[in-house]
């Protein structure tokens, strides 16, 4: 007996569950499409075993259907689907990053004979679309699943036992919690980001120096300032009420830091930073999470011609994918240190031990 899995919205992160569950035994992908390009190019990279312009046919005799849409969307479609007549048992899960208000929204619908489980795969890629999409996306990375009060254990553990085929670690939440917690890990840090660099822009509007002199380090402390802006509109807006509470309290660790300054408290500012020191320096560093890690290599070259090529090369020719490449610092006779950076740590390691083997100082 064949198990339909459908999915609506085919992108880096429909898409890369697509590729965990295309080709297993007594499974078929299906993926809806808006446009016939869509459908086309879905099936010729090989994500889904078919696809279909039509939500009805998409939807029609799944046994399970993921919502991999923007979370702005979420609620459209699952109206959408609650006045369809969907196979009994039919268990509907999403992806997005907030997770109560879709959890409301589904208490309010008619889903009889239907199950809703609120998901959120916490991985990402600093890319996008299908074409960015991977069967390794979401391992050794959390899964979040919240299950409403009353949804048979039976239809969360067909859902748990789906997803191990994503080989991410599953755990359950209430979706207030989850939403309490991504956001003071996740969505604060977006805001926070997003404030220092416009913060640091406006200062930039009378003195160039400061976009000059704020490369390297402070482009490095703010990357994800640079995400999509109609994505985390909806993802801050419906995470409304919790950002709120979050950012009354990052008003006063920066009133804290204030009032240090103002009376010169230095031990007060020590420790600050031996707190933040402390509990940094237990979190895991290596476990794919809501902010992407960064795998970076540090090595020391001479500013010859030809240089970057030849480590480009190098790795190329070994089969090593690089993300990126930049010299930090290069002056006449003085050794330039070269970044490279790498989307997946296998990869980090690998042109670690082959730089160290032809002679390069490498630092991670």
């Amino acid at each position: 007996m064949t198990t339909k899995i459908a999915i609506f919205g085919v992108g880096l992160i429909g898409g890369s569950l697509a590729l965990c569950f295309k080709g297993k035994e007594g499974l078929t992908v299906v993926g809806h499409a808006h446009r016939p390009e869509s459908a086309d190019k879905y099936l010729s990279r090989g994500v889904v075993d078919q696809a279909t312009l039509s939500v009805e046919e998409a939807a029609a005799d799944a046994d399970f259907i993921f919502l991999c849409v923007p979370v702005g969307m979420l609620e459209e479609y699952l109206l959408q689907l609650s006045k369809l007549p969907l196979k009994p048992g039919c268990i509907i899960t999403d992806v997005g990053s907030t997770k109560a208000s879709i959890a409301a929204c589904a208490r309010t619908l008619d889903l009889s004979g239907v199950h809703f489980i609120g998901g959120h795969p916490m991985a990402g890629s600093e890319r996008s679309g299908v074409e960015a999409a991977s069967s390794l996306l979401f391992e050794n990375a959390y899964y979040v699943l919240t299950p409403p009060p009353g949804v048979p254990e039976e239809a969360y553990n067909a859902l748990q036992s789906l997803l191990l085929h994503t080989k991410a670690q599953i755990v359950r939440l209430d979706p207030e919690r989850h939403d309490e917690i991504v956001g003071a890990i996740s969505h604060l840090p977006h805001i926070i980001a997003v404030a220092l660099v416009n913060q640091v822009h406006a200062y930039d509007s009378t003195d160039s120096l400061y976009s000059t002199l704020a490369a390297g380090g402070f482009r490095d402390i703010t990357r994800i300032a640079s995400s999509d802006p109609l994505i985390w509109r909806d993802i801050l807006l419906n995470n409304r009420s919790v950002m709120l509470r979050l950012l009354q309290d990052w008003n006063e660790e920066v009133a804290a830091f204030i009032r240090m300054l103002e009376v010169g408290d230095g031990e007060g500012i020590q420790e600050a930073f031996r707190e933040a020191n402390g509990f940094r320096s237990q979190l895991p560093e290596r476990r794919k999470g809501m902010i992407m890690p960064l795998f970076d290599l540090h090595i020391d070259v001479p500013d010859h011609p030809g240089i970057i090529g030849r480590i480009a090369t190098e790795l190329g020719d070994q089969g090593i994918n690089l993300s990126n490449m930049q010299i930090i610092e290069s002056r006449e006779d003085v050794p330039g240190i070269m970044r490279l950076s790498f989307r997946q740590e296998h990869d980090m390691e690998r042109a670690k031990k082959l730089l160290q083997d032809n002679g390069y100082t490498v630092y991670v």
